[in-house]
Formats: C-alpha cells, structure tokens, sequence
C-alpha cells in the first residue's frame, strides 16, 4: 500500500481538484536527526541517523454537504529502508446532513480514529494499525480503509465501522535501532482464510453526563497487534519471527471524571481469542489508570504545570504479549504560555514486572509563525535481559527536528 497509495492520491488530487469549490492546502514538512549514544547491538546499524519526513493536507468542499480530505506521508531515513517509507494517513469523502432531531455524517476511504483517554497508551484503540517505525513512544497510525458512520444529538454519539482491509505493523528493519532481536519477516500469517481481506467491524458509543465522559466499544475481526512465531523457538537463535494476526473480540469502556482541580481515567478491555506468551489462547482483562492535576498560574507567573500519573495493567503477568504488563508512568507537563507556546515535558516509565526504567523528555518551541523546533531524548537508565524487549529498549537516543508548517 505505500507506492500503489501514492500513485492513487495523484488521481484522486486530479479529480477532486477538477470539480472543488474550495480547495486548501496545509501540513508540515520536517527535517529530522537522532543520535544514539549506546554501542549498537547489531551490525550495520549506526550511532546517528538523519532524514525528513512531508506530510501535506489537502482539504476540498466538493458540493453542498459533502468535502474530501488527503493527507499523504513519506518519510526518508538515511540509515534504516524500513524507516523510509510512503503511506496514505487519509483519503476520504465525507458528506453530512441532519436525520431528525440527529445529525449524520458517513466517511467513506481512508481515515484515523483515536479513542481513550490515557497518555502514553491506549488499550480501547483498535481501528488503526501502529506506524512503529515513526516513533517508539509517540502514536503514530498507519491509514485505515473503511466505511464510518456517525450519528449524534443529545443522547450522545454513536459510530459504526466497517473495516474491509488489515494493514501490518511496520518494524525496523536489519539497520534499524530500537529493534528486536531477531528480525521480523514482512510477511505475515493470519488466522483468517481471508488473510487481510477479512472484514472486521467496530462500535462506539460515546456521551457526557455531567462531569463524566465515556465511551463504550466493541470490535470483532483481525487484532491490530500481531503474535510472533518462528521456525526456530529457541533463545539462542537468530531465526526471524513472522507476525501472526488473530480474530479477536474485544469490550472497552474508557472514560474521565473532571472536577475541579482533577482528572480522573480509566480504559479497561476484555479481550477474547488472543494467544499469550506462551502460545496459547487465553482471554484477558487490562486496564490503565490514571489521575492527572493542573497547577495554573504557577508560583505567580503566566505558566502552568500538568502532573500525570498512569498504571497499566494487564492480568496475563508474565504470560502477556504486550509490554504495558504493569507498568507505572509519572510525568509533568509545563507550558510557559508565551508568545512561542514553549511546552516542556518530563517523565519517568517504570516496568513493576521487570527491571526497566526510561527517562523521556521533550521541549517543543515555536520559532516563528511558520517554522518551530522539537528537541527529545529517552534515556534507558536500567535495562532487564530477561525482558523480551530488552534489544529494543536498550537503545535511548537524542532527537532534534525543525518543522516547517503551511
């Protein structure tokens, strides 16, 4: 889907730019590097990486009640080709109208959803596939094709999904840092006959009742977060994993209380039909919790600072394929509020199950009304070779960006 999805929103400016009424352009053009500090783990990868990354908007009022959007991204890694990249974020008719007291509004191409409540992780996000090679810590998502419908009034709101075609998680690849230790083959297996033609479906509905917020959903088809097997089950070996997606059914509630001075959140899942660690089948419940305090005006001056605290569960223990097992996430939020919207943010990310703790810190700033900057750095400060992401995690790096936005 990355050249055949370029070459298809080429026609799809074409046509669309033909009959618009309006047409508007807008996106983000970044220059990016990263410096790794720790020795690599495996030949041919590189203590310093460069590149840039494009990802424009087109945005079209095609007739009364009804619009397109565009949004393609390439990315360019001077040192992993996995990295370097094209994908379709979006591609989508939207049309709208009222339905009663009710009003409609049915997408229909490519789209991203987010749902949840949670900072650094959501459980209840299951429509889109990861972009992993993006960023470990940041959620990117790769395009999802589907059919979305979406009515709403004062009972709430209510969405419906039909999802005709899974994409794969994207990995690093041989000379990509923060990989695993094994490769991971491009193929994939499924547990479907359809493979990634399988049709899945999803739910949600979503209200606020007085302070409360909620969501409710459902979902049933190919997991988004694929199991690995291999030819060679040993610790030892080299052999590469293959994904293996699985059909999956799974529940979610997601939902946050605001009072005055707090925020409270929580996600929570049951899923049905996914393998653990071992390989087996084990249906499952994880959560995340979190509460999060807004200090404004701090000590007197036009800044404020956000503190957040996170848990997440997940009750297969040490059975579990993901790595947010039981892990504990600490981190504040500082925005000067100046005329640059300088933002700084601090945190600490705890495994409870392993011995693993990472420093994550990020400085956004804008330099002008066009260009701003991003520094960052996730520092690894205690590492667990027990752990089954010990290869990845090893690796913390300094990253620096300059965006151009339009």
């Amino acid at each position: 889907m990355r050249w055949g999805g370029a070459f298809a929103a080429v026609a799809l400016v074409s046509a669309v730019g033909a009959g618009a009424q309006t047409l508007d352009w807008s996106g983000n053009v970044s220059v990016q590097g990263r410096w790794y500090p720790e020795s690599p783990a495996f030949q041919g990868q590189r203590s310093g990486t460069a590149g840039f990354v494009a990802e424009p908007t087109l945005h079209a009022e095609v007739a009364p009640g009804a619009s397109f959007t565009l949004t393609p991204l390439h990315r360019y890694d001077s040192a992993d080709s996995q990295r370097t990249h094209t994908d379709l974020r979006e591609a989508y008719l939207l049309t709208w109208g009222d339905w009663g007291d009710s009003a409609w509004e049915l997408r229909v191409g490519v789209d991203r959803v987010f749902w949840g409540v949670a900072e650094l992780h959501n459980l209840v996000d299951v429509v889109n596939q990861r972009d992993l090679v993006e960023h470990p810590r940041d959620r990117p998502k790769l395009g999802q094709p589907m059919v979305h419908l979406t009515v709403s009034g004062d009972w709430g709101i209510a969405e419906s999904f039909v999802l005709p075609y899974h994409r794969k998680r994207t990995f690093p690849g041989r000379a990509g840092r923060l990989r695993s230790g094994r490769l991971i083959e491009e193929d994939a297996l499924y547990e479907s006959g359809a493979e990634e033609r399988h049709i899945d479906f999803a739910v949600r509905y979503g209200n606020a009742v007085g302070l409360l917020d909620f969501g409710l959903s459902g979902f049933v088809g190919t997991s988004r977060e694929p199991f690995f097997v291999t030819a060679d089950p040993r610790p030892s070996s080299d052999a590469p994993w293959s994904p293996y997606y699985e059909q999956i059914r799974q529940f979610g509630v997601d939902a946050q209380l605001t009072t005055e001075g707090w925020l409270y959140k929580l996600e929570a899942i049951r899923r049905e039909g996914a393998r653990n660690l071992l390989g087996r089948e084990e249906d499952y419940h994880a959560f995340i919790v979190g509460l999060e305090r807004s200090l404004y005006g701090l000590f007197g001056s036009g800044a404020d600072l956000t503190l957040l605290a996170e848990w997440h569960y997940d009750d297969r223990g040490r059975r579990a394929t993901s790595v947010w097992d039981h892990d504990l996430f600490i981190a504040g939020f500082l925005a000067l509020n100046d005329v640059q919207g300088t933002e700084f943010v601090a945190g600490i990310l705890s495994d409870l199950r392993h011995d693993y703790r990472a420093l994550n810190m990020e400085l956004k700033r804008r330099l002008s009304e066009s260009w701003s900057m991003r520094l960052e750095a996730i520092a690894s400060l205690s590492v667990d070779p027990r752990d089954l992401t010990y290869d990845g995690r090893r690796d913390g790096f300094v990253g620096v960006g300059l965006t151009y936005s339009f």
